[in-house]
């Protein structure tokens, strides 16, 4: 990001920099002809001066000199006539077409600036949504947990209860049957010692008796 902002003022930069560079650059070039005019006359009369022993050589030289001074000011002035016009024309096109190219270069670097950011937001979001994901599926792992164990328990209260039932079935059955067979151990002994005891006919007395006892109670 600071490298697109960076680089978006060095744009800018040089757009005013190019217009200052153009409009001094056709001042340039006039004092750039204008040099090479003196350096021209300088030559020359040097020539003229080495040659300068010779009165009737001295004349014409200084009339060929002459007639070179009158026809380098034509060309320059028709040079700086007639070229100057497209020489600006060409520089100002040169500006724009120069400008134009900053500022789609610039005009791109923005776009890029946005999807960057665009980017940079859907990554943000995709990294909430992950950590939401992340909670979410701790906080069900920890319910789930929760709920299992509380189930266990629940089983285990109901395992050991009906244990307990069975438990306590078991006993009263055992129970029950130790009764059953202590009371027909002791009737056993009962009757055994009862026979023992009495006679064969006071035994018929006693069986007729329980039979007319059973026969009145049905």
């Amino acid at each position: 990001m600071r490298k697109i902002q960076n680089s978006s003022r060095t744009s800018r930069d040089k757009v005013q920099s190019s217009k200052t560079d153009n409009s001094s650059l056709v001042t340039r070039h006039s004092l750039l002809i204008l040099a090479s005019c003196i350096m021209y006359l300088a030559s020359v009369s040097i020539a003229f001066a080495s040659s300068g022993g010779e009165e009737g050589g001295a004349g014409a030289i200084f009339k060929d000199y002459l007639w070179k001074i009158i026809n380098f000011g034509i060309l320059f002035f028709i040079l700086y006539k007639f070229g100057k016009k497209p020489l600006q024309s060409f520089l100002k096109q040169r500006t724009e077409l120069i400008e134009k190219s900053l500022k789609e270069a610039q005009q791109a670097k923005e776009l890029a600036q946005k999807a960057l950011a665009a980017v940079e937001e859907r990554l943000k979001a995709r990294d909430r949504e992950i950590g939401e994901i992340v909670s979410s599926a701790k906080e069900s792992g920890e319910k789930e947990k929760a709920r299992l164990i509380e189930e266990g328990s629940r089983m285990k209260e109901k395992i050991l209860e009906q244990a307990k039932t069975n438990i306590d079935y078991e006993l009263r059955e055992a129970k029950a049957a130790i009764k059953a067979e202590a009371v027909e151990i002791a009737m056993e002994l009962a009757e055994k010692k009862i026979k023992e005891k009495l006679t064969e006919e006071e035994q018929l007395k006693l069986l007729e008796e329980s039979l007319v006892k059973i026969e009145g109670k049905n």
